[in-house]
């Protein structure tokens, strides 16, 4: 018997405390079993020689080796470690003194049995490296000690695999207690006392990213606190990981199964199908198996056992190992896995795979059918990912589809000269859509009308052309047929968007308020399902919005969707940017921001300078800018707004009832009724009851039901 494998290991002073996971086991009494099973360097022997500091029960420890293979031998240490706990009957061991052939099962297991339930307090026993045990006789040993275990006592397994045991009716009772490597990876906290244990200061945010990078895995922040390595720095392929995971990971694998890591490395996730498509041979999904089974540092994706993943680090360096030892075969294992990622309707790995083997033809057709519905859903980060692939004139050319959909994109962002420079790159194919983003970004002679109907109906520019389609009836100053198009548009969220700003502010000017707010506050509950809130598509709608809350007197409110509308960028569309800041405007001055007011006619005044022919849009700018001139200035405090009880005050001003018939309305006097008209006068600039009323009607605050 060897001493030091009953000894409880000593816990460090600069270990990191793992309190909450200690507790959950202390909690968890009335489990005879539990299980920490997790990869190499996950820190469950440190987690149970806490425990056993902690635990009020007597522990019994036994590390585990090869030579626990033999029961015989097993079960003599785990008497030694009960016999450091209270002196065992002579009798236990002098059952391992009988005949060498004589069976555990008649003269040992029954006398330890009957040692460990007649113990006269709880107990706490601990076997560690349980992956070793690969004996069957070793194994029913084990499952013989749990059966004997007294009430309140706990047998703890930890190790690398959990071995083929009984467990199933223990888990079905809730009688077992099952940790793994989730449960065991460090938080971001702990992470920050690791580095900080290793005389390394790091940030909260900085110890959250560097536990993201490393999925929480106390082995790998441990090696990257020692060596001082930053976020960006860390990486598989960094020496003393890398080495770490060679040696504790992949050294005792079979050539075959190495082989098969380093070959799936490519794969961001895997299934046996997939895996058997790209290695052009079968069985993946059994050795797939097995790899769980013997957890390394595979991760789970499903509760079915299809789908898996490399750990991140692990990944990392089997790529760098592929690239090492066999440097043709990643090519052809990205195309093969591009081929099936593809059938099988998932684009966006094959885009990636396609990408990765060179195969700039697949991807362009891939990011041809899927970036603007991935882009209409408010991914937008992820769809200029994809595009920045093509950013070559040359390469564009060659893929017009792709040149018309970046250009749209970059229109849409408000990127005015990449729009325009990859639309000429896709005038040299012959796409329909084409006319469409002629039309869109109000080149001359672009016909919308022509553009649309010319269009499929399943084009994933069909939206975009009935966008352009209202723009043109804008354009012209015929609002009804403007609206009838707005209302087609639908499919694209961002489109949508859009369409249903352009359907309140319509809605607005026609003095349908009931409508003009349901369109807006339609847009808005768009805007948050699609996560478009840094759209600049979206600007227009939280005008809308603006012109909804000061109708209704939420001076803060309004300015908020101000705010937030003035931080987006102008799209390229020249329409919908002239809009834009025509709508600001408006709602500035209903705020009496003379300032903002200023500001905004002078971004006009600039934009129409290079602007296309925009028609009504420019009348439109060119007749509030007069407006604006012609306002008296605000006095001091008049730009704080119309109060509640002023907004009450606007549309009884504009009736023929005197001050004292709207103060006995109002339940207020006759001298408060004036007051808060003189108030009225002052900030709208004017000086008349007459005046006040015409000026709340064209900054919408009053409408022409009012009497």
């Amino acid at each position: 018997m060897v001493e030091s494998k009953v000894r409880v290991p000593v816990v460090r002073p600069t270990t990191v405390s793992r309190t909450g996971l200690v507790n959950r086991i202390r909690a968890a009494s009335s489990c005879p079993l539990v299980t920490a099973i997790a990869p190499a360097g996950y820190g469950k022997t440190t987690l149970l020689a806490q425990l056993a500091a902690r635990d009020s029960r007597p522990v019994a420890w036994v590390t585990l080796d090869e030579r626990d293979a033999d029961p015989r031998v097993l079960l003599l240490h785990v008497a030694a470690a009960l016999d450091r706990v209270a002196p065992l009957d002579p009798r236990v061991l002098d059952a391992f003194d009988d005949a060498p052939d004589a069976s555990i099962w008649t003269a040992i297991v029954p006398r330890l049995g009957a040692a460990i339930s007649g113990a006269h307090e709880p107990l706490l026993i601990v076997l560690d490296d349980v992956h070793l045990l690969r004996a069957r006789a070793s194994l029913e040993a084990v499952a013989a000690l749990v059966d004997h275990l007294p009430d309140e006592s706990t047998l703890v397994l930890a190790g690398r695999s959990l071995p083929r045991l009984p467990t199933a009716s223990l888990r079905a009772a809730g009688a077992l207690l099952e940790l793994g490597a989730d449960d065991l990876a460090l938080s971001p906290r702990e992470g920050q006392l690791l580095f900080r244990g290793a005389g390394t200061d790091v940030t909260l945010a900085e110890a959250t990213d560097l536990v993201r990078r490393c999925e929480g895995w106390p082995a790998a922040l441990a090696l990257a606190a020692r060596g001082n390595e930053t976020t960006a720095e860390l990486s598989g392929r960094e020496r003393a990981i890398a080495d770490y995971i060679r040696a504790e990971c992949l050294a005792n694998l079979r050539p075959r199964t190495l082989a098969f890591l380093r070959r799936t490395s490519v794969l961001r996730r895997m299934c046996g199908e997939l895996c058997d498509a790209v290695l052009g041979e079968q069985g993946s999904g059994h050795e797939l198996e097995q790899l769980e089974h013997s957890s390394l540092l595979l991760v789970p994706l499903d509760r079915e056992g299809i789908w898996y993943r490399q750990h991140h680090l692990v990944g990392e360096l089997l790529r760098q190992e592929l690239t090492n030892h066999e440097p043709t075969l990643a090519s052809g294992l990205h195309r093969r896995a591009a081929e099936w990622c593809e059938a099988h309707d998932d684009p966006e790995s094959a885009l990636d795979h396609a990408v990765s083997a060179g195969d700039l033809g697949r991807a362009a057709r891939i990011v041809a059918r899927i970036a603007l519905p991935a882009f209409a859903a408010g991914r937008a980060n992820a769809v200029e990912r994809w595009l920045a692939r093509f950013d070559d004139p040359a390469l564009l050319r060659r893929h017009p589809k792709v040149a018309l959909q970046g250009s749209l994109v970059h229109a849409l962002r408000g990127r005015t000269e990449e729009a325009e420079a990859w639309l000429g790159c896709a005038e040299h194919g012959r796409s329909r859509g084409v006319a469409v983003l002629q039309a869109a970004l109000c080149h001359e002679g672009a016909d919308a009308e022509t553009a649309a109907a010319a269009l499929p109906d399943a084009s994933p520019l069909r939206p975009y052309a009935q966008l352009a389609l209202g723009a043109s009836y804008l354009r012209a100053g015929e609002a009804e047929p403007a609206d009838a198009a707005f209302a087609d548009v639908s499919g694209a969220n961002d489109a949508c968007v859009v369409a249903l700003a352009e359907r309140s502010l319509l809605a607005a000017s026609r003095g349908d308020h009931a409508a003009a707010e349901g369109f807006a506050h339609g847009a808005q509950e768009l805007i948050d399902a699609a996560h478009l809130h840094g759209y600049p598509t979206s600007a227009l709608a939280f005008t809308a919005s603006a012109r909804a809350s000061l109708r209704h007197g939420r001076w803060d409110e309004a300015r908020g969707h101000l705010a937030h509308a003035r931080e987006l960028a102008s799209p390229a569309l020249p329409w919908l940017a002239l809009q834009t800041k025509i709508e600001l405007a408006r709602a500035s001055l209903a705020l009496r921001d003379a300032t903002a007011v200023r500001e905004l006619l002078d971004e006009i005044d600039v934009f129409l300078r290079d602007a296309p022919d925009l028609g009504a849009l420019a009348a439109e700018a060119r007749a509030l800018a007069g407006e604006a001139a012609g306002m008296a200035p605000p006095n001091a405090g008049a730009t704080s707004g119309l109060t509640g009880a002023e907004l009450r005050l606007l549309p009884l001003l504009a009736t023929h009832r005197s001050f004292r018939e709207i103060g006995e309305r109002l339940h207020v006097s006759r001298n408060t009724v004036k007051t808060q008209a003189i108030s009225v006068y002052r900030k709208l600039g004017v000086s008349s009851r007459t005046e006040a009323v015409d000026r709340a009607a064209q900054l919408g605050l009053v409408g022409d039901d009012t009497g």
